[in-house]
């Protein structure tokens, strides 16, 4: 029997748990005998990253690793607000106002520290023994309960913002990507 970890960097499209189905046919394709399969933590299929895969033994450390300390990259587009708070959902809201790079550096600190945010619909986190971000797909009304997350670090990485010159002869951000250490922030709080 395999024990130990795959790490995938799991491309957007690809759901966790339909990683872990196949690596569970590739398993059994190869000959393998019966193997525990399981995952070091949830990215819906619009995220891209690491996903730790656990075989066999390991798999009884993968509840440990699901309210460990995380870190992510993101993109934030300035000026659009879609239905599902995501890449996928259908433009609701726009403004041409864009804070500029000193703005969001001076807002990070609020968005730091121990904070209490309502997960979107649209997210990994399980309802009912389903995706939420499923359920919501499928037309059902979801609402998440507050909770309290740490993020222990906002930055704007080095090299990857995208200041555009605005028509005003000012500069703003068209995206900008930050560096985030636990969960992801409360969605919808003004800069």
């Amino acid at each position: 029997m395999l024990n130990g970890w795959i790490i995938l960097d799991k491309p957007v499209g690809l759901g966790s748990t339909t990683a872990v189905s196949a690596v569970k046919r590739i398993l059994r394709e190869a000959g393998e005998p019966k193997t525990k399969v399981g995952h070091g933590g949830t990215l819906d299929p619009l995220a891209s990253g690491v996903l730790p895969i656990a075989l066999g033994e390991a798999t009884k450390v993968c509840g440990r690793m699901l309210n460990a300390t995380k870190g992510y990259d993101f993109t934030i587009t300035f000026g659009e607000e879609t239905d599902t708070l995501d890449l996928e959902g259908e433009v609701v809201a726009g403004s041409d106002v864009r804070p500029t790079r000193e703005q969001v550096e001076a807002a990070l600190p609020r968005f730091t520290g121990e904070i209490e945010q309502i997960p979107p619909a649209y997210s990994a986190l399980k309802v009912g023994g389903q995706a939420a971000y499923a359920r919501a797909r499928a037309g059902e009304d979801i609402e998440l309960k507050l909770r309290t997350v740490m993020v222990h670090k906002l930055e704007i990485l080095p090299g990857t913002g995208r200041w555009q010159p605005k028509a005003d002869g000012g500069v703003g951000p068209s995206t900008t990507e930050l560096a985030l250490g636990g969960p992801p922030p409360r969605s919808g709080e003004d800069l």
